[in-house]
């Protein structure tokens, strides 16, 4: 029975017996012999003698175990035999291979998932996600960005958790494991070469006197590794905004381009609601198509160019756009500024000029007499009345197409005179003063006045030629002092700018009013109620006692409301 050894390899003991062991060294002394003269071969053997730790860790079953000639020849078949991978220098002089899609699919499978520690930003998960994945890092960093966004930061936590529970690598062998590379003698190598080299590299292109100058203050590391530190913050969210860009700039482009093609395409529609609605707004005849196109020119362009910028945040090597190209987008930019310009001060003039027409008309009601108002309508425009300044396009029965509003506003004042008149002012603006009088004079309203009754039109209406032109009506109606107010319920939303004597008539549930001299009072509220028949109590004894003056009634209403 041969004797067994303790052996010590990368910190760990293994029981080997005495062949297995005479083995192992001669393997040992052989790699080293093949590595004499190369750079760094200390430490790529410590980085061997850690590969086979692991190996010899991986096949025992226990701390008690040997390990026998089987399982050190099954390690040296993973590692490979020192002869055939004698230091050959031109194998370093081309850069490292790039493995196929399908290659790294294949090895995807022998992975592991460590953090890449240096190809990191923050603390290498997605650089390790990559490898594992076998996708480009600024990917996996960009997805992150975009669930941080969508899941309202809830992802953040998952990196924090990925950042604690996944290993770093740090060692040749880990990180050949983390590419899915087998762990031998040439991959270790290689991998140590390479990171030698980037490391000389390094050192070859620094300004000694200046790192000099830091070390001698004491500082280099501290400032250094703050500035790294803020430099990658600064990457991080100049990437985070380009993405919001993007995402901005595209969502407004694809909208523009999709309501370019809805509006402008509404003069080969025929006419709608929307169509009617906006001729009955636009002077300027200026077809749809034509708008939209501007108006795409005029937004569009400038998310283009914030859409670039994005890419540009997001994408370091990105080519910029030609000169040339450049010069058209801001020739067609400013030339549909200056078009929409046009089309909208030509509009607002059309706004510019009021103009009025009146018409007054006596009313043969005295004082003493009741008054009543009511608010009419058509059948052929339907019965809802209700004062409101938002135009509509009707139809009349002989299918004659009109615009119909209902900004009616109605005022009451008290006139001294023995019979009362009615003042019908129509109004509309226009781009002069004479051609707002005109659309003003077009406008078609109507009432009567018949057995003390005025029935007015709680609706006009103008013709679509003459457009919408906040076109409105106030009728004012002067009524003798003494005579009596009856209003119907309907009228209520019509009475508009009523000073502050008359403001009960709009304000109160009442419909019945004495019209006194500038004021109007409640005829069927309570509280006068109660006052009238006090009055009325009094007149029998005043009477009796001395009559010297005959009571006017109304005089002593007026009088307690005023006092």
């Amino acid at each position: 029975m041969n004797k067994t050894v303790n052996i010590n390899l990368a910190g760990t003991f293994f029981h080997i017996d005495e062949d297995a062991f005479a083995k192992l060294s001669r393997y040992l002394d052989a790699i080293r012999k093949s590595l004499k003269g190369a750079q760094g071969s200390e430490e790529i053997m410590q980085d061997i003698e850690t590969r086979i730790a692991e190996l010899f860790a991986e096949k025992i079953q226990s701390r008690t175990q040997v390990v026998t000639l089987k399982e050190l020849d099954e390690v040296i078949i993973v590692m490979g035999q020192p002869e055939d991978y004698e230091v050959d220098e031109e194998i370093f002089e081309e850069g490292p291979q790039s493995e196929s899609f399908s290659q790294s699919r294949a090895n995807a499978s022998h992975k592991q998932l460590f953090r890449d520690v240096d190809n990191k930003y923050i603390g290498g998960v997605s650089s390790g996600l990559g490898h594992y994945l076998g996708i480009d890092a600024l990917w996996i960093r960009l997805l992150w960005i975009l669930l941080v966004v969508a899941g309202l930061g809830s992802p953040i936590l998952i990196y924090i958790l990925l950042w604690i529970l996944v290993p770093p690598a740090l060692t040749t062998s880990e990180k050949l494991k983390m590419t899915g590379k087998p762990i031998n003698i040439s991959n270790i190598e290689r991998k140590f070469r390479e990171g030698f080299d980037n490391v000389a590299e390094k050192v070859k292109n620094v300004d000694y006197d200046k790192y000099g100058n830091k070390i001698r203050t004491g500082a280099s590391g501290f400032f250094d590794n703050l500035g790294q530190v803020i430099l990658t913050l600064f990457r991080i969210f100049a990437k985070f905004i380009g993405i919001v860009i993007i995402i901005a700039s595209l969502s407004t482009l694809i909208g523009l381009i999709i309501g370019m093609f809805t509006f402008g395409s509404m003069d080969f529609w025929g006419d709608n609601s929307f169509t009617e609605y906006f001729t009955l707004m636009d002077t300027t005849s200026v077809p749809f198509w034509l708008i939209a196109l501007l108006t795409l020119f005029a937004v569009g362009i400038p998310f283009f160019a914030l859409f670039v910028l994005g890419l540009k945040l997001l994408i370091s090597n990105l080519k910029s756009m030609g000169s040339s190209v450049k010069i058209v987008l801001l020739i067609l930019w400013v030339l549909s500024i200056i078009g929409l310009s046009i089309i909208g001060i030509k509009q607002a003039t059309e706004n510019a000029y009021d103009g009025s027409s009146i018409e007054e008309k006596t009313l043969m009601t005295r004082p003493g007499d009741t008054v009543y108002l009511t608010m009419k309508a058509d059948k052929q425009f339907g019965y809802n009345l209700r004062r409101s300044s938002d135009p509509k396009i009707k139809y009349r029965s002989d299918n004659d197409r009109v615009i119909y509003l209902n900004d009616i506003r109605i005022d009451i004042k008290s006139t001294t005179d023995t019979i009362g008149k009615i003042v019908i002012e129509k109004k509309a603006e226009g781009n002069n003063h004479l051609n707002a009088k005109k659309r003003a004079e077009a406008i078609d309203y109507g009432y009567s006045f018949k057995n003390n009754t005025i029935d007015l039109n709680g609706f006009f209406t103008t013709a679509p030629d003459n457009k919408y032109r906040d076109q409105q009506i106030n009728v004012i109606i002067y009524l003798p002092e003494g005579s009596v107010l009856s209003a119907d319920d309907n009228v209520r939303t019509y009475f508009y700018g009523l000073n502050s004597n008359f403001s009960e008539i709009a304000n109160s549930p009442s419909n019945h009013y004495k019209i006194l001299k500038n004021q109007a009072v409640c005829l069927d509220c309570k509280e006068n109620i109660i006052i009238q028949k006090e009055i009325d109590s009094l007149v029998p004894t005043l009477d009796s006692v001395a009559p010297v003056k005959e009571l006017n009634w109304e005089d002593e209403v007026e009088a307690d409301f005023n006092n």
